[in-house]
């Protein structure tokens, strides 16, 4: 077992719970696995290994997005809200949410914001409220991307450290029994007045941050997907090799095992779109290639292994249920109708790029 997956697998045999949120993040930070340093992959699928989808996308938006854009900082003002967040953050003492999507408009039309942040010489005024929202039950802080400015233009945003128990911030429960484990909730911001030290990066830098962090969002899915894949094509092919079928078993089966190696396939196709990510010098592009590849990939490979596996898929937490909440990689951080016409953006590019 690589290195990150195991000291991840042991410090959550050192967790109060695998199943609370907090618990797992507090656990993290004792074992020292939420600096930056470790491998996406191996902390990934040792989390989905051994804990719900919920808890594990609670930490996958963290250690991917939100963390990085705070350590980011850290040095501009060492003594300032952001370093004292950060440190309380990768310790394992509080949690973070990364709330970028808004409560009006589309979720992938960022452009559209309606979430305000006010400045004068000493504080920042937030209105607006954001969906959908990770963490936003649990988070003790929020890193907000808000509007200072109306134009349309990519320059008009800026990122807010935003403490949830602050004057005028408002959680509210989103979601129903999909996810458990994630804190989806709004987060409704009612002239939520700080100084001006909660600001995070420039103003006017809030979207060139997000996405460049987003991209590495998008990885830490894909990540995340494929080490899914395999954890579900294991316990599929178990079944299947020990599951009586006539005189043999379900997986002596040519269809069945057709069936089967197709979603061989489509996990391989994950696997790839990561590693054409990782090599490409255009992380925004193939980015988008990869939330697509990976959200087409992995419903094929949960919704045939589920019925493959017949009436099991339905026991609780089985792979309907996985299934559903995994619906969430066609939405999450972009949704795939937004992420193909971005895509068809690039054509030119695309098309240019002979496959060596």
């Amino acid at each position: 077992m690589p290195e990150t997956a195991a000291r991840t697998a042991a410090a959550l045999r050192a967790a109060s719970s695998t199943r609370d949120a907090r618990a797992v993040w507090r656990a993290l930070g004792e074992h020292g696995l939420l600096t930056g340093a470790e491998d996406l992959g191996g902390l990934l699928a040792a989390l989905d290994a051994h804990c719900p989808a919920g808890v594990v996308l609670s930490v996958c938006v963290q250690v991917a997005a939100a963390v990085p854009v705070l350590r980011e900082h850290v040095g501009t003002d060492p003594d300032g809200p952001a370093a004292k967040a950060y440190e309380d953050v990768v310790r394992g003492n509080s949690t973070l949410a990364f709330a970028a999507t808004d409560g009006v408009g589309a979720g992938s039309d960022l452009m559209g914001m309606a979430t305000t942040a006010r400045l004068d010489d000493d504080s920042v005024v937030l209105d607006g409220a954001k969906r959908w929202i990770t963490n936003a039950c649990t988070a003790g802080h929020a890193l907000v991307l808000a509007r200072y400015r109306p134009q349309r233009h990519f320059t008009s945003f800026l990122w807010v450290l935003v403490p949830t128990d602050a004057p005028g911030v408002r959680a509210v429960a989103a979601g129903g029994p999909l996810l458990a484990g994630a804190g989806l909730g709004d987060l409704h911001l009612d002239g939520v007045r700080l100084d001006r030290g909660h600001l995070v990066g420039r103003p006017g830098r809030g979207l060139v941050t997000f996405a460049r962090h987003a991209a590495t969002e998008r990885l830490a899915g894909g990540l995340w997907a494929a080490a899914m894949c395999r954890r579900v094509l294991a316990d599929t092919h178990r079944r299947l090799t020990t599951r009586p079928l006539g005189d043999a078993t379900a997986w002596d089966n040519p269809a069945i095992r057709e069936r089967y190696a197709r979603c061989l396939v489509e996990a391989w196709r994950i696997d790839a779109a990561c590693a054409a990510y990782r090599a490409s010098d255009r992380p925004m592009t193939t980015g988008m290639l990869l939330k697509v590849s990976v959200a087409d990939s992995l419903d094929a490979v949960l919704t045939e292994c589920a019925r493959l596996v017949g009436a099991d898929a339905f026991a609780a937490g089985g792979l309907a249920q996985l299934r559903a909440e995994a619906g969430m990689f066609a939405t999450a951080g972009g949704a795939t109708g937004a992420m193909l016409a971005g895509i068809a953006d690039h054509v030119p590019d695309l098309l240019g790029e002979p496959a060596r």
